[in-house]
């Protein structure tokens, strides 16, 4: 007999609903998948259990957290320029892009299962994710917890890594032992709207992420939001496109306002801005580890020390498939756009985009980006249990403003290669993290 699972057009954008049928696998397949066949290096080591949802007892597995490698080094295409993108654009929109995100929906017989079902469709699921690039599992009993979202993910033979930003202690762990963080659930923060982006800087980018829903807000709103990385890159007009891979982009990921230093006389300031930068420079941006360059004025106020990321390519080659793909934290971190919607981030943890020369970003050419972004979200009301698997390459993700409380958390994955991180334990008490926590993520 064939097992059935039902896969549905995300939420009421596409109007088709598609239905695969699944044959149980004798032996494991061949089959080549992106981003879903890995190695397990992480994974055999910790067979399944985890601690309770929202803290409490751990249950018998072994803990991940000090065993956790580094999420791997940002893959980087450097051919994608001028007659190059004309003609994927013009590829792209002479196919028919598959849906994203496409939906899997639990029958009684697939929760009977259990870890058993994802087991058994290990590898078609992969091949979902490879034609999709987000698989929207609904309806399953054994994500509805953390322990159970670990043997999940264990189940499909994911090999978890750390956040590419974890040094920085910016992303908090709802439990560390099983690799799970917590998203931006902070009532401090609810009010803001986060836009799309890839879970990446120029350093370093998980291959995959499992974004789980213990809880849904509980009033209204926080909906997941994905954008198909693809779709944005045929939609873009051609010549901003060529414009931005051209001239490439570089990312402001916070600001320091240091006026108090614009009162010192002649040399004396010079030297003191010079100490500053250097003090952040070694202290402080090593923390990120994303390579950060401290700069003075770059936005034209003359006392703001902004830390920008190396100049690089708003499009990349997927690593697997070779594909272009819109691969940019613009929609994001550009002041342009954030100042227009809802915003509670502090000037500190404001971000920015500029041109690879640091020149201004024209808001035309930021506004059209947003259009294009926007067009091609869909809106994800993800409950209990619901987990979105995705292409970190191919898709971009990003979360609306919420009233309420709200639980939802992720894990990330890379290939299985990387060693144990020495800076795994990073302690959110010491002064930057803290620092950051505060003000920032708003513990």
């Amino acid at each position: 007999m064939g097992r059935r699972f039902t896969t549905v057009v995300a939420a009421s954008l596409l109007p088709v609903a598609t239905s695969y049928t699944l044959a149980a696998p004798a032996a494991p397949s061949q089959t080549v998948v992106a981003r879903c066949a890995a190695p397990v290096a992480i994974a055999e080591l910790i067979k399944p259990g985890l601690a309770v949802l929202g803290g409490g007892d751990a249950s018998d597995k072994p803990g991940l957290g000090e065993k956790l490698p580094d999420c791997p080094t940002t893959i980087w295409a450097e051919d994608l320029v001028g007659d190059e993108l004309t003609k994927w654009q013009q590829k792209y929109k002479e196919e028919d892009l598959p849906v994203c995100p496409v939906e899997v929906v639990a029958t009684a017989a697939d929760n009977a299962k259990g870890a058993d079902y994802f087991i058994e469709q290990r590898e078609e699921l992969a091949a979902l994710l490879a034609k999709h690039g987000t698989v929207w599992l609904r309806g399953f009993d054994l994500t509805k917890d953390p322990e159970g979202f670990r043997t999940f993910w264990e189940s499909l033979q994911l090999d978890p890594c750390l956040d590419p930003i974890h040094s920085s202690g910016l992303r908090k762990f709802l439990s560390k032992d099983d690799a799970l963080y917590e998203e931006v659930n902070k009532q401090s923060l609810a009010k803001h709207y986060i836009g799309l982006h890839n879970e990446a800087t120029f350093k370093r980018s998980a291959t995959t992420g499992a974004f789980v829903c213990f809880k849904p807000a509980t009033v209204r709103g926080g909906e997941f939001l994905i954008a198909d990385g693809e779709k944005i890159f045929r939609d873009l007009d051609p010549e901003v496109l060529q414009t931005l891979c051209e001239r490439e982009v570089r990312i402001s990921v916070s600001n320091l306002d240091l006026d108090v230093l614009g009162v010192l006389p002649g040399d004396t300031k010079e030297q003191a801005m010079d100490a500053v930068r250097n003090a952040v420079g070694d202290t402080i941006a090593p923390k990120f580890d994303m390579d950060l360059e401290m700069l003075w004025g770059t936005d034209g106020k003359a006392m703001r020390l902004q830390a920008v990321e190396h100049a690089q390519s708003p499009v990349n080659r997927h690593p697997v498939t070779g594909r272009p793909v819109w691969f940019c934290n613009m929609h994001n971190h550009a002041r342009f756009l954030r100042e227009r919607r809802p915003c509670t981030v502090p000037e500190v943890g404001m971000t920015d985009v500029y041109f690879g020369n640091l020149d201004q970003i024209p808001g035309e050419l930021l506004s059209h980006v947003n259009e294009v972004c926007e067009k091609n979200i869909v809106r994800v009301p993800m409950q209990p249990g619901d987990v979105l698997l995705c292409d970190n390459y191919r898709v971009l993700h990003g979360r609306d403003t919420f009233e309420g409380d709200r639980l939802h958390a992720v894990s990330w994955f890379g290939d299985g290669q990387g060693e144990a991180a020495a800076g795994t334990s990073v302690a959110t008490s010491d002064t930057m993290s803290g620092f950051i926590n505060k003000f920032v993520v708003g513990d």
